[in-house]
């Protein structure tokens, strides 16, 4: 009987471990956010375990998770919506079946996980993506990408950029009725990264005639310079990505290296050669006093060039947009930010809206006060919240003014 106590008590103990995760008071619906922390630290750890034993990589565990979410291209009385490929890269395509007599709006949406899960087809992708296209008549885009650990930078990055390109054309855009004056490069996380990448290149591409108007930039991951800024800091342990999941996932943008990982995850992955690249991340500059709170900057920790040399993408702005001069800033367009408090991420949305306003381009700024990374895709049940209507409103109301 004692040995079942004990036993027991284990148990209660290692359960309440993975179930409990302090959540901040101002965060509602927190039951539902702590079942779907429990299951992705869960997932993450069982993965972690398995490639510890050399059995399969960690993100194939994690993509399980993800791929389970996926579900087929329905079409309804509103949206016509196929899986099709746009110059060899997969995508899927939302076209409204109202007609009218003006041309539609046209919205490329890249996805999220990390640069190494998720697809277009997952059911809260195909949501917002669904309700953009309704709410706006408006062609959607929302495009695939290969992924890490398969996969590193630059793949991402070019597979999204050839769609981009290819959709742009005059008579791809003729052939769904898109106005050519009115097109829009968004994403979310990862996405939200190569959003903010391509459409620095793309406004220098002297071979895209038509430029996008608006870009939508939701919670982005915008440098892998500084993993100790005060975002970093304050919700390096908050639910749904902690500072650990997203340095992995970023060391895995570049490489299988677990050398990099922990340089990374240590902060010392950059060289002193390269001390001028923390002028364009230094959040002392660019956080108001607000979001600095307690937090004191403190100068960069410096380990060896050789991760440098190896991995020249940790300084290439196609991967890290923050790492632009404002020369290049200057030639974005018309540009939405949605941050997050309860997010690693957050500080990165803040730097390049501060940047980009120094620079002259007219910015929204949407500081979701009570939110979490992943505020815009929490949508499907059971894990849908109530708040998620609220993000998605303001983010497609400032689509339909804007675009």
């Amino acid at each position: 009987m004692a040995q079942k106590m004990i036993v027991f008590i284990i148990a209660t103990g290692i359960l309440a471990y993975y179930i409990y995760t302090p959540i901040p008071e101002e965060v509602d619906q927190k039951l539902k956010i702590t079942m779907l922390n429990s299951l992705i630290r869960t997932w993450d750890h069982v993965g972690q375990l398995l490639e510890w034993l050399g059995w399969r990589h960690v993100m194939h565990s994690l993509r399980i998770l993800t791929d389970m979410q996926n579900i087929p291209a329905l079409s309804d009385e509103n949206i016509t919506v196929t899986d099709t490929i746009f110059s060899g890269v997969p995508v899927r395509l939302y076209v409204p079946t109202q007609q009218t007599n003006e041309l539609k709006r046209g919205i490329i949406y890249i996805h999220g996980g990390g640069w190494c899960l998720g697809s277009p087809a997952m059911k809260s992708y195909d949501t917002v993506s669904r309700n953009t296209a309704k709410a706006l008549n408006a062609v959607i885009v929302s495009t695939s990408y290969r992924l890490a650990p398969e996969f590193h930078f630059p793949t991402q990055f070019d597979d999204v950029y050839t769609v981009i390109k290819y959709f742009l054309q005059d008579h791809i855009l003729a052939e769904y009725s898109v106005d050519p004056e009115r097109t829009g490069i968004s994403g979310d996380s990862a996405g939200g990264n190569l959003a903010a990448a391509v459409t620095q290149q793309i406004v220098e591409d002297a071979e895209v005639k038509n430029k996008p108007k608006i870009q939508a930039l939701i919670y982005p991951a915008l440098q892998p310079i500084d993993f100790d800024t005060p975002s970093y800091q304050q919700n390096k342990n908050m639910p749904l990505l902690t500072k650990s999941l997203t340095v992995r996932f970023w060391s895995e943008y570049f490489a299988n290296d677990p050398s990099l990982y922990h340089a990374m995850a240590s902060n010392t992955h950059m060289a002193l050669e390269f001390n001028y690249l923390f002028t364009f991340v230094n959040w002392s500059m660019y956080l108001p006093e607000n979001v600095k709170q307690s937090y004191t900057y403190s100068e960069p920790m410096f380990g060896k060039a050789e991760l440098l040399q190896k991995y020249p993408g940790l300084m290439d702005s196609r991967a890290a947009p923050l790492l632009v001069k404002d020369s290049k800033l200057k030639l974005l367009p018309k540009t939405y930010v949605m941050t997050c408090e309860y997010d690693v991420l957050r500080d990165d949305g803040i730097m390049y809206v501060m940047r980009l306003r120094n620079a002259g381009v007219s910015v929204t700024h949407y500081h979701v006060k009570d939110g979490l990374h992943g505020a815009l895709s929490l949508n499907s049940w059971p894990f849908d919240l109530e708040n998620t209507k609220i993000v998605e409103a303001h983010y497609i109301n400032w689509l339909d003014k804007n675009l």
